[in-house]
């Protein structure tokens, strides 16, 4: 830190000024020294200090003149960013001046130290300013100016490691993301199957600090509550049939690093309260032993319902639903942000090119429409087994209409042919069901708004939704 380190000394008496430039030059520390205030605020607008020590009582402009100054010139910043701080300032008073030390506390001083200084005294008091001042201060701007520039690129890349996009929500995702990579917050993804939470979660893990340590996934579906209990907290000898040896459990393998839970919905009603204990208290109880065991991860979870409907309906704990929801973020439907469908096709065919060893190839205008059209229920998944399949199948640089999936190539026809067929009456749920589609059509996906076409609350759409599976 000493070596970091730059000290500005202000004192009109130039023997103790050379003296404090001697004490603090023998610890490593960089030291200017001026006669006044006025040169002080000079080379402070030049230069960057983190520690300042100044007289009282000085010709032209005094110590309290200077501390005023000071904090009246800090430059002002762009919005959003943390502001300037001030260097640490040490004020040097004689015997029986401690009051007017006192007001210059008031002013923004961090200490006083009464002349003539004890070389100890003034080298403890520098480095403590330095542990928790300027130097710490600094890196958090650079960590900050960082962030903004890899803020930057991905504005001008669209994409945010492996997840590309450039619509208002993929922005809010990647800030978010950014934001928790310093930390090691709970964070809750929701979003339709195929919409890429899983690696929105992995992109958090590899931009945080625990990117070397493990990343473990597990799906919490379609499990029995004994084995789902076994496979998250482990299991001993003998505790159950089958169970041959003992068994670590996810939270532990995860020990250290990242512990990525899917469908975490699907978690019985009965587990959920040793769920919420794992997390609270970083322990787990292996099944068939009552000693708990201590795990350090870091929680993120997913889920492809909405998890404050399941609340409402009893089926999920309000309290570990409010643990887990610490750090929310919904990954959008693809068809509510088609204007990054172009941008993702880019990204696969450039990814099969890569794979494959072949010239790079391009969609035509006819097959991005069709592209563009389509609902895509699979999502983003979908979108790419699309491309792959494409890729595959088609012989020259150009992938056409043609060469894409039926559904996809062929859609609107279907429509068409129902509608030229009889006079036929559907029935009332074949009905509800292309109402409901039409409001989504008409609302580009937004469910919100469908929803208010309807005239239903949100929640009764999303339930109509899942019912007639037009995810």
């Amino acid at each position: 830190m000493a070596a970091e380190a730059r000290i500005l000394v202000v004192e009109d008496e130039i023997n103790m000024a050379r003296t404090l430039a001697k004490i603090l030059s023998r610890r490593g520390y960089e030291v200017d020294i001026c006669a006044n205030g006025r040169e002080a605020l000079a080379r402070l607008e030049k230069s960057e200090f983190d520690v300042v020590i100044t007289d009282l009582n000085m010709p032209v402009m005094d110590g309290m003149q200077l501390l005023r100054q000071m904090r009246e010139r800090l430059p002002p910043q762009d919005p959003g960013v943390r502001p300037l701080i001030s260097p640490r300032t040490l004020v040097l008073t004689g015997h029986g001046s401690t009051q007017s030390a006192v007001e210059a506390m008031k002013l923004g001083a961090a200490h006083y130290i009464i002349k003539p200084c004890d070389p100890e005294e003034l080298l403890l008091e520098v480095e403590t300013q330095l542990a928790d001042g300027p130097q710490k201060d600094r890196k958090i701007r650079r960590l900050e100016q960082e962030n903004r520039s890899l803020r930057q690129q991905v504005l001008r890349e669209h994409r945010y490691g492996q997840i590309v996009g450039e619509t208002p929500a993929m922005m809010e995702i990647y800030e978010t993301i950014l934001a928790v990579s310093r930390n090691k917050s709970t964070v809750l993804i929701q979003g339709e199957s195929g919409t890429g939470k899983e690696l929105v979660a992995r992109t958090i893990h590899a931009q945080s600090d625990l990117a070397d340590k493990p990343f473990v996934v597990f799906n919490c579906g379609a499990m029995s509550e004994t084995l789902l209990d076994s496979q998250l907290f482990g299991h001993r000898k003998g505790a159950f049939t089958g169970a041959i040896s003992d068994h670590d459990g996810v939270f532990r393998a995860a020990d250290g690093g990242t512990l990525f839970l899917d469908e975490i919905s699907e978690i019985p009603l009965s587990l959920q309260t040793k769920f919420l204990r794992a997390i609270q208290e970083k322990e787990v109880v292996p099944l068939g032993s009552s000693q708990p065991i201590r795990v350090d991860v870091r929680i993120i979870t997913s889920t492809n319902r909405v998890l404050q409907a399941e609340v409402d309906a009893g089926r999920f704990r309000a309290d570990l639903f409010y643990r887990l929801n610490v750090v929310p973020i919904l990954v959008p439907p693809l068809r509510e942000r088609r204007e990054d469908i172009p941008l993702l096709v880019d990204h696969f065919l450039a990814a099969y090119s890569r794979q494959y060893a072949v010239a790079p190839k391009r969609v035509t205008e006819a097959a991005m429409e069709k592209l563009l059209a389509y609902n895509w229920p699979g999502n983003v998944r979908e979108l790419q087994n699309a491309i792959e399949r494409a890729f595959a199948v088609s012989s020259g640089g150009d992938i056409d209409v043609a060469n894409l999936p039926a559904a996809i190539a062929r859609q609107g026809e279907v429509e068409e042919k129902e509608a030229e067929e009889g006079d036929s009456l559907p029935s009332l749920e074949a009905a509800e069901r292309r109402l409901i589609a039409a409001a989504l059509r008409k609302s580009g996906g937004n469910k919100n708004q469908a929803a208010r076409i309807l005239g239903i609350d949100r929640q009764r759409l999303y339930r109509k939704i899942e019912k007639y599976n037009l995810q």
